[in-house]
Order: structure tokens, then sequence, then C-alpha cells
């Protein structure tokens, strides 16, 4: 089979004008990147309000595991077999960070004949989005120090100053820095440090607003770090949200692709969902509720992360529902979870399998504890046998759900029909949206019940300076919002060696942080880090383009 990129070269796409007018775009309304890659302007967004709402499918999945679960590659998959059923259908995805693109965990793009298009632009710069957060992030950075250099009017303690700087690149060396060195001409020395783009407070920010209004408002609320009295500092306080939002002003706008079968696609946003929410932009996810019969979008990694911060921050924030959730799992990966090693994951194993299931039964409770019906998409692989993916089925239906075999990888749309038509299904039962928690619980509270309820565990253990975290919070009037806990995401718990369904684990949170802007309270788990690191041969020495400007290597 030819790899991803030689599949996306010899794809035929369409003039992004006339996926446009797939969904009811008027051509000329649309700001072009080139003839496939188009932003969508506010007009087009303000006009789209008056629609009714298609229905909402979320995909998410069970936990990751080193053997690839292909989320992205079904959803795409599902969109396009859908519109093969002659279903108006819009998907809504993330942006890809060149972190993993350049790392090891690739792009986001999909895979094999469920792609989207152009994916080398789409894995690489794209329409510059990335580059926007970035630079209105560390423009803040920058005023910040400047205003300590300057005098410091806002007695801001430079030991408590927790905004940092970002890079949409992996780079371990970058975690802990000092800066200021040099001198009095070259600021106050202090330490900062820098985080991945995707991890960065702009991301969630510019994912969450509602529009350009919001999302100055939302900008000016970021807290940057504490005054010597103990008072928070915010980024109205040094006049930045202005100049932020006009580095933003584009990037705040959807972009408007499409798959290998020409169904429409809207990529907008990346944060990751270990370590921030994990989801696409409010307003793509919405253009496409409003635009199409049926709107496919995804939330990043497991069910225990993405999909429970899609449902417990996102859909609060925003107001959308989903009508249907889609659960992707391999006999790999639950043969993974089973413990099998992974260079035997091709051998047929019933009893490993047995074992394994237990982490999809546990992502099944959850998601239809939020009152939604679910189905399980089993992304096939070759080595699959007939008992292994009949063992699945069986137990799916076990537990009621419908359980549907999916090639898209290998077959595009064709390869989905019958996941879009369990899909379709699934309607029939009416979702009653149930969040985890009541934002008005305690911090400690919300956290607990995450972990109680979603992860399965005994209970919460605060380090000393989260539980001061916690208390300044409190103190200020902030301890209101939603959390997003950040941990690994190879497991339900903090450990990333507990696979399966493990019980009677205490989850640990070293440390609490406030994403004022956001809207919401980050906890973090574990050994998680906001800025990875490169593997010891990365995807970026396989990455070559030749003279005529075609890109190889690139997944």
């Amino acid at each position: 089979m030819l790899s991803d990129i030689e599949i996306a070269q010899a794809s035929e796409m369409l003039h992004i004008r006339d996926i446009a007018a797939r969904v009811g775009i008027d051509g000329d309304e649309l700001e072009f990147y080139g003839k496939y890659k188009a932003k969508i302007p506010t007009e087009i967004i303000k006009k789209a309000e008056k629609n009714e709402n298609g229905k909402l499918v979320l995909v998410t999945a069970i936990n990751p595991t080193p053997a690839g679960e292909g989320k992205t590659t079904v959803t795409i998959g599902l969109g396009d077999a859908l519109s093969r059923l002659g279903k108006k259908t819009v998907i809504a995805l993330r942006e890809p960070s060149l972190g993993p693109v350049f790392g090891i965990k690739g792009g986001a793009a999909g895979g094999g004949y469920a792609q989207v298009v152009p994916m080398e632009d789409i894995n690489l710069h794209f329409t510059g989005d990335m580059h926007a957060i970035s630079a209105a992030n560390n423009l803040l950075a920058a005023m910040i120090d400047n205003h300590i250099a300057k005098g410091n009017e806002l007695d801001i303690d430079v030991t408590n100053v927790v905004w940092k700087r970002c890079v949409d690149m992996n780079d371990r060396v970058l975690r802990k820095i000092v800066v200021g060195m040099g001198g009095r001409l070259n600021g106050i020395p202090r330490e900062d440090g820098f985080m991945i783009t995707v991890a960065s407070e702009i991301m969630a920010v510019l994912c969450l607003s509602n529009d350009l209004a919001d999302l100055k408002k939302r900008l000016a609320d970021i807290i940057i770090g504490y005054t010597r009295a103990g008072e928070a500092v915010y980024a109205r306080d040094l006049n930045a949200e202005g100049a932020m939002a006009a580095l933003l002003k584009d990037a705040i706008k959807p972009n408007l692709v499409q798959t290998l079968e020409n169904t429409p696609c809207f990529i907008h946003g990346g944060p990751f969902a270990n370590i921030a929410h994990g989801c696409n932009s409010v307003q793509a996810t919405r253009l496409a509720v409003k635009l199409g019969d049926y709107a496919i979008t995804e939330a990043g990694f497991g069910a225990d992360l993405g999909a429970e911060k899609f449902m417990d921050i996102k859909c609060r924030m925003s107001g959308l529902r989903p009508d249907a959730v889609v659960i992707v799992a391999t006999i790999k990966a639950l043969k993974y979870n089973g413990g099998v090693a992974k260079d035997k994951l091709g051998e047929e194993n019933l009893d490993a399998l047995a074992g394994g299931i237990v982490n999809l039964e546990k992502h099944i409770e959850n998601m239809q504890g939020f009152g939604t019906p679910v189905v399980v998409a089993l992304n096939r692989f070759a080595s699959d046998t007939d008992a292994e993916l009949e063992f699945v089925r069986n137990r799916c239906s076990e537990l009621g759900v419908r359980c549907a075999i999916c090639e898209v990888f290998a077959r595009g749309g064709a390869g989905g029909e019958e996941l879009a038509r369990y899909v379709l299904d699934a309607f029939d039962t009416r979702a009653e949206y149930k969040p985890t928690y009541d934002v008005n619980d305690s911090i400690a509270d919300k956290i607990d019940a995450i972990v109680r309820k979603i992860y399965g565990g005994a209970g919460v253990e605060f380090s000393a300076a989260a539980k001061k975290a916690i208390a300044r919070l409190e103190a200020l009037g902030l301890d209101k919002k939603p959390v997003c806990i950040a941990k690994t995401q190879y497991s339900l718990s903090d450990d990333p060696k507990l696979l399966g369904r493990p019980k009677d684990f205490v989850v640990n949170i070293k440390t609490i942080r406030i994403s004022n802007g956001a809207g919401f309270i980050v906890a973090e788990a574990g050994d998680i880090m906001t800025m990875p690191g490169l593997p010891k041969v990365p995807a970026a020495e396989k990455i070559d383009i030749d003279s005529d400007g075609i890109i190889s290597g690139l997944f």
C-alpha cells in the first residue's frame, strides 16, 4: 500500500470554492490561502447562526497505545461514509502541532484513504494559526519582563510570574531556563520556561472564544502572575489584550479544507488533551453543526481525557451537546491493555483480549454516563482474526452497544458505511447531557469526582503546593470554574504503567494553576510535561524535499 503522503499527493482535490458550495457558502465570501485552503470570515459565521442545528457526533477512543488506534482516521472516514450515504456532512478537527510531526507521534490529518488534504500544508505551517498563537503568547511574556525592567509599577513578584513562553516544537532544554542574564540592560534575571504552543492558554482561549470580542475579553482576563502582596496580575493590567487580539485577528477564523473524498472539513485550533482541553475550536464545531445535517468532531487521546473535557468544559461553555459518541478501539490496543508485548500484538490471543477489553468497557460506561448513546468503531488491522473481531462484537452486544468493523484506512468512506449506519441508528435514542460535577463544587470535590467517576480511582492526594494554590484561588474567588486535569494519556490512572482498568489507585495532584482567560482550572497529575522532548530518532530525520518542492517522509 502507498504511504499516507503518496496517497494524499495522488488525490484529486477540488477547488476550495467548490467545497464551500457544498455547505452553502458563496466562494466570493471566502478568504483564500491558495486553491485548496480558505479562512471563514465573520460574516459567514454570523449568517450561519440562523440555521437549524444538525446532529453532532463526538469521536473518541480507548487509552492510546504504541500500536495506534486511528481516531482521526476514523473521524474522517465516518464523515466520508455519511457523505456516501447521501448525508450532508461536515467534519471539524484540530490542527496538528509541529512538535509531534517532527517527533514521534506524527501528524493529525488522518491516514491511508481517510485523510484531509492538502496534508503537507495541514501538518506543517497550514494558515499560520500556530505561529500567531505563539506570537501572542510571547508578546505577553515580553511585555511582562519589560514592565518589570522598567520600574515594575504593578509590584509583580518576579519569583511568582506564572506566564511562560512557548514554541510549537518539542525542545526539552527549554523546560526550565533563566532569562535576563547579562546585566541591567538585559532585564531582571529570573527563572522562566517554555511550553509547547498547544499547551499555551492562548490556544485554549482561541478555541473557547465565541468571536473576536469574546477573544479579547478572555485575553484580558489571563492571570500572568501575582504581586508581592499576593494579588493576581492580569494581562489587562499591562494593556496587552488589544495587541494580542490584533495578532490573532485571522487565527480566530476557522480553516476550510477537504477530505480525499471531498467532504468539507474545518480544521481549527489544536490543544493537546493530556496537557490542555483537547478539542478544536467552538467556532469550528458550531459552524459544522450549523452548515451540515451531520457534524463529526473528535477529542484528543482517550475518552478519559479529551472526551471528558469536551463534555465538562467545551459543552458547558458553548452549549454544544453531542447526539452520539463513537469510541474507537483496535484488537491490538485491547490486547496491549491485556498485557501483550508490542512485538506480539499480531498474534491471536483471546485471553489477552478478554483481559484488555475492560478498558473499552470503562470508556463505554463513562460516555453513557454523560447521557449520550454510544457506538464502538473497531478499527480493523490486517492481523486481526475473525475470532478476535467476533469476541469484541459479542462483548459490545452484551453491553447493549453496537460495534462496527471499520476499514476506512484501506477503503476510505466505503469502509465506514457500517459505522455510519449504526451512528444514524443511534440518533433514535435521545441524548440527555449530564456533566460529571457541579461547577460550583469545591476544586477538590470536582477533581475527586473526575477521578472516581471517570478514571475509576479511589480518591485524590494533593501536594502541599497544590493545596496552597487551591487556597489562593478560593481566596481570589476564582474556584467556581471547570477543571482540566493534565495527566498521562496511556492509563485511566496517573501512572502510565497501569493498563486495562486499574482499581483502588489514588491520583496525585502535584500542582494547580488557573487558566483564567480560558475559564478553567488546570490540575497536573503525576509526571506530565508541558514541553515534550524529541525521541532518539525523530521523524524529522526522515522528512525531505526535492528540487521541485515535493515533500517526502511525512508519514
